[in-house]
């Protein structure tokens, strides 16, 4: 298996190659050079599976030979067995013909487990075979970095460091990333939002100098490994509703576009996905994008679904690839014209984007309103990013069974929950210390030398 860059002009790598270097060379970001496909009978195999075998038969192809099967399964195991349910991913009916799929039985209470625990186990495997260790340095809006400290803390071979928006995460999203001890993580409270602190993670991955120097590796959703981890929960629900014999539908509340990326990337291997609905907040760039054409950024409004307040949708990118005929030098002039605010998509990447992808759009009041519906109804409680997940996929319910991405636990965002409710979500037993713990964390300015500087010296202790 060999993966190429979205911008085409970076070296061609295997998947630990790809897995350690996050960002391409070039700018762009990893994708297989094919898409392996499963056939019928294999995925109608993988029905009534622990959800660790289905990890297994879903990933191994894009593999090669970086693990064996036995390392592998290994590694499975250890990356699941913090869960909190036994199924993984459980499905929970919300209404007739739609589905809930709860990701936030991880560690971290958020979808992003399901990837950050198989990284981490995976990257320290490799780097233990060479002996090399890392530096790593990711951004969040709240989820990825809380996940990645809990995936990498205490991991021999490895440096953390997360940038997170100063003041615009939830407080348990920011306790989850400042209370950990272990000398190798570093929580970094950045002036600025979210898109700075990605933006600033791409400067340190194109500085090549600094990235060689301390070598960098990346965790956020721009790593392929990331996204290929979350091709498997849609499996997963996918065959528990019927099939392949069955068609199903996702709705997928996205601010950076990876994990419905990952639902595209189950349909070109087989899985019979009849429609995949991005839906977002106030900051709805993807929904404009699909219905004008015009991808253009007008900034980033705080919203109580912070993990989605995002302009600069990076995984977008390998979307358009596939829309542009994987033709690098057209999606590096897009990237180009997005330094100045935005570009237009051409009718026929349009016509390929709108014929993978629907798309819809939930206001605050929207969501909070939903909130409220979901648990009158059902007795679900619902985080703000699953709610709009769920408002919008309503809106696009059809003849297939429709399953909605619930991408975090609600005690994460307990104000807006509560604000929506009346009651507040209470965390886990497993966290209930969590407001105890004495927190460790650097504020930093939006400056990407004194980032570096910074850096520099922690690894160097």
């Amino acid at each position: 298996m060999r993966y190429i860059s979205t911008r085409g002009q970076a070296p061609v790598l295997n998947f630990s190659e790809a897995m350690m270097t996050g960002l391409a060379r070039d700018g762009g970001l990893y994708v297989p050079e094919v898409v392996p496909a499963l056939s019928k009978a294999e995925i109608a195999a993988m029905a009534g599976l622990p959800y660790e075998e289905i990890a297994f038969r879903v990933m191994r192809p894009y593999l090669g030979s970086t693990f064996t099967d036995a390392e592998f399964k290994g590694l499975l195991a250890k990356a699941y067995a913090g869960f909190g349910h036994a199924a993984r991913a459980p499905l929970v009916q919300l209404g007739p013909n739609h589905f809930l799929l709860e990701l936030f039985h991880g560690p971290t209470l958020a979808f992003k487990d399901f990837a950050m625990q198989l990284i981490g186990q995976m990257m320290q495997a490799a780097l233990a075979k060479t002996g090399e260790r890392v530096t790593i340095v990711g951004a969040t809006s709240g989820d990825t970095g809380s996940a990645a400290m809990e995936a990498f803390r205490g991991l021999a071979n490895v440096d953390l460091f997360i940038l997170y928006p100063h003041g615009r995460v939830s407080d348990v999203q920011r306790r989850q990333m400042t209370t950990p001890s272990e000398a190798n993580v570093y929580a970094l409270a950045m002036d600025g939002d979210f898109d700075d602190c990605q933006a600033r993670v791409k400067d340190m991955f194109n500085d090549f100098a600094f990235r060689d120097g301390v070598r960098l590796a990346g965790v956020n959703s721009i790593n392929w490994a990331r996204v290929l981890a979350q091709v498997v929960y849609y499996f997963s629900a996918a065959v528990s509703l019927g099939a392949p014999d069955r068609a199903v539908s996702f709705t997928v509340p996205t601010g950076n576009f990876g994990d419905i990326f990952a639902g595209y990337i189950a349909r070109k291997m087989g899985l019979p996905i009849d429609q995949l609905v991005i839906a977002t907040n106030q900051n709805d760039i993807l929904d404009r994008a699909m219905k004008t054409g015009d991808y253009a950024q007008n900034g980033v409004t705080a919203s109580i679904s912070p993990s989605m307040d995002i302009q600069v949708s990076s995984n977008f990118e390998r979307a358009l690839f596939d829309a542009y005929g994987r033709d690098g030098a057209a999606v590096s002039a897009l990237m180009e014209e997005l330094k100045s605010g935005g570009f237009h998509i051409s009718q026929g990447a349009m016509g390929m984007l709108r014929e993978a992808f629907a798309s819809g759009r939930c206001s605050e009041e929207e969501t909070t309103a939903t909130i409220q519906r979901a648990f009158a109804q059902t007795g679900e409680i619902l985080c703000p990013h699953s709610a709009v997940g769920v408002k919008v996929a309503e809106e696009h319910l059809g003849e297939a069974p429709m399953i909605t991405l619930a991408t975090a636990h609600p005690a994460k965002f307990p104000d807006a929950v509560e604000a929506a409710m009346g009651t507040r979500p209470q965390l886990p037993p497993r966290m209930a210390d969590l407001f105890t713990r004495p927190e460790r964390v650097t504020r930093v300015p939006n400056d990407l030398g004194a980032l570096q500087a910074l850096i520099r010296e922690r690894i160097a202790r």
